[in-house]
């Protein structure tokens, strides 16, 4: 059923990313468009409310898009969520928790910005027709990540020329359109059968600065846009499991959540979504490159987060209008 809702994808059957069945991959990486800009793996019936989508993860880099980088060995894992989608996969696949990680890197075009969030001067401008032109600049775009990023601070300028407007546009047909239509329509699936989802958008970030002398950083921070993307309760869970398992954390700062919250949380829809940010350390090797000896505890403690949110959205579905809807025509 689910793959019926899908249609307006450019989708195959699994294949070399992905040997799961019942995953299918959607949109392409524009100068290798064998390689698909995602992979969406959504079990039907879905066995809990939960989504986990990994945005910043991909590695399918092209030789066009390193040709053009300055300095790929530097910027390249810089941008990344180094192995992120490691973590959405093990969780997944333990969980039944649907999965949809973006193999298209982040180097090439970020899905965590509006289309419109971009820095026209790297690309010599508006296109011609000002009237087609999109209106947005925003705050990331002028700090240099926006929706193409253009500088890293303490390395500068990422790109050796220019980025055409036929590459740009290339880009968010390719990959941003496909996949923030996969990841509506899987929120939308998911509701309607449980009358409540939950979005976790997966990220890493690097060790924060402590935020007093003698305080110790935080490892995890949960976005929800101050409160305006997912349930209060949801939250506090979300909350508790980490505090249970003696974990730093924060609320919304310096992560609060970006334009995937902002375009696909509607709560009063039944659709809730939190960004969660993971210290790499808590993962990684101590070079941050490889996964590391708290890799597997750190999947063990998402495990455990995603079990415990998926009963507090199915108790959402379940005391909502549509829930009792749902339950009335059964």
């Amino acid at each position: 059923m689910w793959a019926n809702r899908l249609h307006g994808l450019t989708m195959i059957q699994s294949g070399e990313h992905d040997a799961d069945s019942g995953a299918i991959h959607g949109g392409s990486v524009p100068g290798n468009p064998e390689v698909p800009a995602f992979t969406l793996k959504l079990p039907d019936p879905s066995p809990i409310p939960v989504v986990i989508a990994v945005p910043h993860a991909g590695r399918a880099y092209t030789k066009s898009l390193l040709d053009l980088m300055r300095h790929p060995d530097f910027a390249t894992p810089r941008l990344e969520d180094r192995y992120a989608d490691l973590l959405g996969k093990a969780v997944a696949k333990v969980t039944g928790a649907a999965l949809l990680v973006a193999h298209a890197p982040r180097a090439m075009l970020d899905l965590n910005r509006s289309s419109d969030d971009v820095d026209w001067d790297m690309l010599g401008g508006p296109p011609a027709d000002a009237s087609a032109a999109p209106s947005g600049f925003g705050r990331r775009a002028r700090s240099g990540l926006g929706l193409v990023p253009r500088r890293l601070p303490g390395l500068g300028e990422l790109w050796k020329r220019r980025l055409d407007h036929g590459e740009l546009n290339e880009r968010i047909a390719a990959i941003h359109q496909p996949y923030h239509h996969a990841l509506a329509t899987t929120l939308e699936t998911i509701r309607d059968r449980w009358g409540a989802a939950l979005l976790i958008d997966l990220h890493s970030m690097p060790p924060l600065a402590a935020r007093a002398p003698g305080e110790r950083a935080p490892e995890f921070v949960i976005g929800d846009r101050f409160g305006a993307s997912c349930d209060s309760g949801i939250i506090a869970s979300a909350f508790n499991v980490l505090a249970q398992s003696a974990c730093r954390t924060s609320h919304n700062r310096p992560y609060a959540g970006g334009y995937v919250l902002e375009r696909h949380a509607r709560r009063h829809e039944g659709l809730h979504c939190l960004q969660l940010e993971i210290d790499r350390t808590c993962y990684l090797d101590p070079r941050m490159i490889d996964p590391g000896p708290g890799f597997d505890a750190t999947v063990e403690l998402l495990i455990g987060l995603v079990r415990r949110l998926a009963v507090d959205v199915a108790d959402l579905g379940r005391t909502s209008d549509r829930g009792r809807w749902r339950a009335a025509a059964e």
